[in-house]
């Protein structure tokens, strides 16, 4: 997926609004993602002027399920079209949040697949991921993710 500015993410996540917490793919491989948010004032997950902890991690996990949930894609389905995808957070192993950001502000989250075992039916993956805001970590996490296409 070449063009990441064109792409629509709301394509390849099974998330719609209000629920959709990332609105670009900055980079994205096998191994790795990185996405950006800016956070809406109506967002369900804003608390008191802020975006709250459980929205933290549901960026977080909507990220790091775009590494494996790319892999169910051909590279020419730019539109998302062929396939559909859910997904579920399995586990948090980790999880430190040093800070919430402000409603109307960006932030940046990482990701990297630290390992994956496939199945016919269902794809299992734990990630490490973070999320920033002007170089500073707002929260830092190990996720177990599971991915299955429907047919």
């Amino acid at each position: 997926m070449s063009k990441l500015s064109s792409l629509d993410i709301t394509k390849f996540l099974p998330h719609r609004a209000p629920f959709l917490m990332v609105d670009k793919v900055l980079s994205i491989s096998d191994n790795h993602v990185a996405t950006s948010f800016t956070i809406p004032k109506d967002n369900i997950f804003n608390h008191q002027g802020c975006f709250n902890e459980a929205g933290l991690v549901e960026n977080a996990a909507q990220t790091c399920s775009s590494i494996v949930g790319k892999s169910y894609f051909e590279e020419s389905d730019t539109q998302g079209e062929k396939t559909k995808l859910i997904g579920f957070i399995s586990a948090i192993k980790k999880v430190q949040i040093t800070a919430c950001p402000k409603v109307e502000s960006s932030i940046i989250t990482e990701a990297n697949l630290v390992s994956r075992f496939d199945t016919d039916a269902y794809s299992l993956c734990t990630l490490q991921c973070k999320i920033s805001q002007d170089h500073k970590e707002l929260l830092s996490c190990e996720l177990n993710l599971v991915i299955q296409e429907i047919k």
